[in-house]
């Protein structure tokens, strides 16, 4: 099987899986909408274009409307999707950031995120509807929320206000991130010197 066919292959089994709706987890297909609605909330999203979407039970099952290249490749991305929307109304998301730096630290009032992060004055974040925010220590930020790409975007943005540096490691990071660090002038000129 050459590398396009196995390609093939693989989409299509991740998109012929079904997805299990757990208890209390109630799915609606209407007018070309699903509707997902669980014990956290409820997310809604449109069918992508070739793919149907059918409730048998306690299943989501994905179809797609042919063989062509488009169809196969919507079908297992649909269906990765649709298995994020029931993750989310059940258990929810949750993605951490650490800020690392001489007096850098953040807490949430109200819904924004206030940030200090080396400015001469906060940085301020409005927290969008269905994302919550805790702060542990003054530099853990933890975001929970039921919507995944929702959540990577907030997590993102908030990243974007101050990225971390190579030389000392200063700013806001993923809490999984590793920072690549660079040495500095000074001890590349060291060394030089040294040799």
């Amino acid at each position: 099987m050459n590398g396009t066919g196995l390609l093939k292959e693989i989409m299509s089994r991740i998109g012929k899986q079904p997805i299990v709706l757990p208890d209390k987890v109630k799915a609606i297909v209407t007018n070309g909408h699903l509707q997902v609605e669980g014990p956290l909330g409820k997310l809604s999203m449109a069918l992508p274009p070739f793919v149907s979407v059918k409730v048998e039970g306690n299943q989501l099952l994905v179809k797609r409307s042919d063989d062509e290249r488009a169809a196969r490749s919507t079908h297992g991305l649909a269906r990765a999707l649709f298995a994020g929307m029931v993750q989310g109304v059940t258990q929810g998301f949750k993605r951490e950031l650490d800020l690392s730096g001489v007096g850098y630290r953040a807490e949430v009032k109200g819904k924004e995120l206030q940030m200090a992060v080396g400015f001469s004055h906060p940085a301020l974040y409005p927290l969008p509807e269905g994302i919550k925010a805790t702060v542990d220590k003054q530099t853990h930020l933890t975001l929970t929320g039921i919507d995944k790409q929702l959540i990577g975007q907030v997590a993102s943005e908030i990243r974007k206000i101050k990225p971390p540096e190579p030389y000392k490691g200063k700013g806001v990071k993923f809490a999984e991130e590793t920072i690549r660090r660079k040495a500095g002038k000074a001890a590349t000129g060291a060394g030089a010197k040294g040799k």
